[in-house]
């Protein structure tokens, strides 16, 4: 790979993660009213990382965690800061960072493949949801008092299996779709 192409490919990198990393903003901010509210940032990740792939993917999910952390009111309810993140809530949005590093982690692992992508989508869904219920009962201890388990999974996880089932296969669909409508040797 000659250097204008090495600079080429980066800059294309940078501008997909970025794109990616704007668009799980904009998905955080999109509410849909039900019993429990569920926001699409669960989508919007789950796609960045259909469609770019583990380590790009990864990318965008930081950039956007980043952006949050400094202020930039990236997160649902148009919040932002570190507080969002020091709040009860803030370990499930971590937690995207570790859903999108077990993807990653199966991509290397097993590749590419569809029921690869699929698996591990749903692995780091868990791995969301245990972070997320961990840092919750923890600081609800801390500022309220003692929580249990079944009752944070009651408040913070039940009512969003479903929901969150659905956006990852959906997430799934549509990035293979937009995957497969792209040039030839994108994001190789």
């Amino acid at each position: 790979m000659t250097s204008l192409t090495s600079t080429k490919s980066k800059t294309y990198d940078m501008v997909y993660i970025a794109l990616f990393a704007v668009l799980i903003a904009i998905c955080s901010w999109i509410s849909i009213p039900t019993v429990v509210p569920f926001t699409l940032q669960t989508f919007a990740t789950f796609l960045s990382l259909a469609v770019l792939g583990g380590k790009r993917g990864t990318c965008a999910v930081i950039v956007y965690v980043l952006l949050g952390a400094v202020g930039i009111p990236v997160f649902s309810g148009f919040k932002g800061g570190i507080g969002v993140l020091l709040s009860t809530t803030g370990g499930y949005i971590i937690g995207f960072i570790a859903s999108a590093l077990v993807v990653w982690a199966f991509e290397k692992i097993a590749g590419k493949k569809l029921s690869v992508l699929a698996l591990s989508m749903i692995c780091g869904l868990i791995v969301c949801y245990i972070l997320g219920t961990a840092w919750f009962m923890l600081l609800y201890a801390k500022n309220v008092g003692p929580v249990g388990l079944s009752t944070v999974l009651g408040w913070c996880v039940i009512p969003f299996i479903i929901p969150d089932l659905i956006k990852l296969a959906l997430a799934l669909l549509i990035g293979q779709r937009i995957s497969k409508a792209l040039p030839t040797g994108f994001l190789s």
